[in-house]
């Protein structure tokens, strides 16, 4: 294998893969980075068999061929020489010299052979998104995914493809998070849990344009196709939690307040809950008529601070955890939220104000003694 490659484009391919280089295995060929030379383009791969990127840059091939870098050390040494031409060549004793300003290093390389190859999937059912869109929706829900090893389902984020919307939610047990975007097309409905450190990296590896990006989704993979650069996703094995039933429908107070006031309150209020022993970010909300007081307390002090509202039905007092939702605010666009209860032992919803409610978020309440 022998070609020259602008160091710059080299830099920001490794650094995109590395992201999927395996960090706890035993496995050395996990912890390496596929490089292959071919036609007018190198392709760099890495994969952890839970999350695989493969990215291409522009490349004068001299000998076509393939080879495993170490990871860690080839990103590192990479990206102290992104302003270069490299020449990278591998001998027929499967050593890599890189060849820099003059200069070279020499590297102890891998046979490609054993390295895992994805399935083909430009054959499989798919639905085409806004890039930005697909972006804002795994923002606004992968938050919300357990952290419990004991329910793997929930430690992912739930995909359902329908005729002209893609449906995003992700729970743990205490909140659910919900988005719907619209769709460009598809080619059939379909479903898939892919897990959270993916669909994470998949956000941030997709430009905030508006321009259109295809999904494919098989049994055991999602893919998302960014032209130079692909990303594989190993799906969640199993039913996801059948959250329709927990979403209630029927609300006896229904509160509207300006968001960012009720964000600084909760700031402050969980800064004072978080400060006691107890550590428990306990927040009770007290409405009653055009007033929500936002209260918290501990050994040190307490907070009370009130937010004028537009009030429907009863009032109403209730506590929560005061995390899930400042977690959720930072995602909110809207001026004002409205949030609606039903009782102070059953979960509450909240959705954006004056536009259209493609973000929901559920959660539940802290039973007060």
């Amino acid at each position: 294998m022998k070609l020259i490659c602008n160091g710059n484009d080299l830099s920001d391919a490794v650094g995109k893969v590395f992201k999927a280089v395996g960090s706890k295995t035993t496995n050395p060929i996990l912890e390496s980075i596929k490089l292959k030379a071919e036609g007018g383009a190198l392709t760099l791969s890495a994969t952890d068999q839970e999350l695989y990127i493969e990215k291409s840059i522009t490349a004068d091939v001299k000998i076509e061929g393939e080879t495993l870098v170490p990871g860690r050390f080839f990103a590192e040494f990479v990206k102290k020489l992104n302003r270069e031409q490299i020449e990278l060549s591998v001998a027929e004793n499967g050593r890599m010299v890189i060849r820099y300003q003059g200069n070279e290093g020499v590297l102890a390389c891998r046979s490609a052979e054993e390295f895992p190859v994805m399935p083909d999937v430009s054959g499989a059912q798919h639905f085409v998104i806004i890039k930005n869109e697909l972006k804002d929706l795994i923002g606004k829900i992968s938050f919300a995914v357990s952290l419990d090893d004991a329910r793997p389902m929930l430690k992912g984020v739930n995909l359902e493809v329908e005729q002209s919307t893609l449906t995003g939610v992700a729970l743990d047990g205490f909140r659910l998070a919900k988005c719907v975007k619209q769709i460009e097309g598809t080619t059939a409905m379909m479903s898939a849990v892919v897990p959270a450190r993916c669909i994470n990296e998949i956000a941030k590896q997709i430009e905030d344009t508006t321009d259109p990006v295809t999904v494919y989704i098989q049994k055991r993979y999602l893919m998302v196709d960014l032209i130079h650069t692909k990303i594989y996703a190993s799906l969640l094995d199993g039913d996801f939690m059948n959250y329709k039933h927990i979403i209630p429908y029927n609300f006896n107070t229904v509160v509207t307040l300006p968001t960012e006031q009720f964000a600084d309150a909760l700031d402050r209020a969980i800064l004072l809950a978080h400060t006691g022993s107890d550590r428990n970010n306990l927040v009770k909300f007290n409405i009653k008529e055009d007033m929500m007081e936002v209260s918290a307390g501990s050994e040190i002090g307490n907070i009370n601070e009130k937010i004028v509202v537009k009030l429907m039905g009863n009032d109403l007092a209730i506590a929560f955890n005061a995390r899930y939702f400042t977690e959720m605010l930072r995602y909110v666009n809207s001026e004002n939220i409205v949030i609606k209860f039903t009782n102070a032992v059953s979960p509450c919803i909240v959705v954006p104000s004056g536009s259209i409610e493609d973000f929901m978020y559920l959660v539940l309440p802290v039973r007060m003694v």
